[in-house]
Parts: C-alpha cells; structure tokens; sequence
C-alpha cells in the first residue's frame, strides 16, 4: 500500500529504537505525525498515556480510527492544524514537510521528540557553522534543542523501499538558550539563508538598516553560513533593538 508517496515503516527493531528512545510512561502524551498504517501508533499505544496520530490521508485514518483506546486519529494537514497540547513527539516524519514541520515543533514547548528523518536533512539539522549543509534549520535547531542520533535506517526498514537512507534523532530543548526576540530571530534566519553569499550586514540591513548601527561591525562582516548561533543571536538582538526604535 502506498498512497501520497508514502514509504511505510516495518522493520521491528527501528520501531523499538525509537520507542525505547522517547523513554515513555502512562504519563506522556505523545503527538505522532504521520502514523500511516499504524505500526508505529501501535508500540506508542502499549507505553503512553495518550497518543494524537495526525494523518492526512482519510482513508488511512479510518483504518486508524477505534483499534487503540488511548489513541485520538486526527484527520487533517499538520501544518494547518491547532496541535493538541502533548509533552514528546514520536514521528517517522512524512519527508516533504520535515523542514517546516521541525521549524514549527522546535518553537512549541516540549520534553522531548524522536523523529526520523531522511539521512541528508540529519546532516542539515546537525551542521555546524562553515559547513555547506549550515543554514536556517541548523540554527534553529541549535537554538531551540540539542540533537542526538539513536540509529540509522536501511532501506529495507520500509515497504515500499525508498529510494533515501534515514536516520533517527533525538531532540531535548534547550533550557539555556541565550534570551532573543523570537520575531527577531526568525525573521533574521530566513533572510540571512537567502542571501548567503553576502555580508551578513546586508541582510540586516534589509531588514532594518538602523540595525547595523546596533550590530557587532565584525560580525556583519561574516558570510551567514560563517555565524555562529551565539552570533546569529546578537545579529537578531540589534535587529529587534532598531524595530523597537522605528515603533516607538
């Protein structure tokens, strides 16, 4: 079975990575994106208190709906829904919306997510500064969350077979993240990865050219793909310092 170019989960040792991975008991309350044909739901059932399994596609959700008592099927586009309230997040993560997806999660509070994902966004999440693969998500990612590999998964683990590796990774936010203006910060990091090639300085600039007054002279220098999240942070202070002038 495969519909919306779904690739479904098997393998019962990847299912046990990840489940032993969110460390559950009754007490969570588990989001699940993407559960499929409910392999997955089904291991998250056994330990969680309660499961939210978004899906999509209503004719798997049906299937879904009524085989598991803790489990609520909700039936709708993830990335247009009120999420529910939960504490972990346990997804093999549909792949075509895994940035925006992510972006969205790591800005929710949360205690901790396992998530799969295809191998090359791993490399992304992960990257660190002056590396090709740095960019918005690895910043984000950086800020909002520490990362952690628990495996990797073969082709095989899927029926029908992918033509991508993927890889599972565990995220716990960040509790010491340095204080920024969350408008700031993502306004910053979006357009600083459109403009890569150039000074970071120009990208403030065209946000609010009153910033660069505000800024770290030799960190605009810097090409975005150069800052680090310590750096990107002081970028987005000074952008937040010259919208509050402009406001005032």
């Amino acid at each position: 079975m495969r519909r919306k170019g779904q690739h479904f989960l098997v393998d019962g040792a990847i299912i046990d990575c990840i489940v032993d991975g969110a460390k559950l008991s009754r007490k969570d309350v588990v989001l699940e994106i993407g559960p499929g044909t409910g392999n997955l739901t089904e291991a998250l059932a056994a330990r969680a208190g309660r499961v939210y399994a978004v899906e999509v596609d209503p004719e798997l959700a049906g299937e879904l709906e009524g085989r598991f008592s803790n489990v609520e099927v909700i039936c709708k586009d993830v990335l247009r829904l009120d999420l529910p309230d939960y504490n972990k997040v346990v997804s093999n993560l549909p792949y075509q919306i895994s940035s925006k997806i992510t972006l969205r999660l790591l800005q929710r509070p949360f205690d901790l997510a396992v998530l799969m994902y295809q191998r090359e966004f791993v490399k992304r999440l992960t990257a660190l500064p002056g590396s090709r693969a740095y960019g918005r998500l690895s910043i984000n990612a950086a800020y909002y969350s520490s990362v952690e590999l628990l495996c990797s998964v073969p082709r095989t683990a899927f029926k029908p077979v992918p033509n991508v590796d993927s890889a599972v990774v565990r995220l716990r936010p960040n509790l010491d993240r340095p204080p920024v203006d969350q408008g700031a910060f993502e306004e910053l990091t979006r357009t600083l990865f459109t403009m890569r090639r150039k000074k970071s300085g120009k990208a403030l600039a065209a946000l609010a050219p009153g910033a660069v007054e505000l800024a770290d002279p030799a960190v605009m220098e810097k090409r975005p793909e150069e800052l680090t999240l310590d750096e990107v942070v002081g970028l987005a202070n000074a952008l937040s310092g010259a919208l509050s002038r402009t406001h005032s």
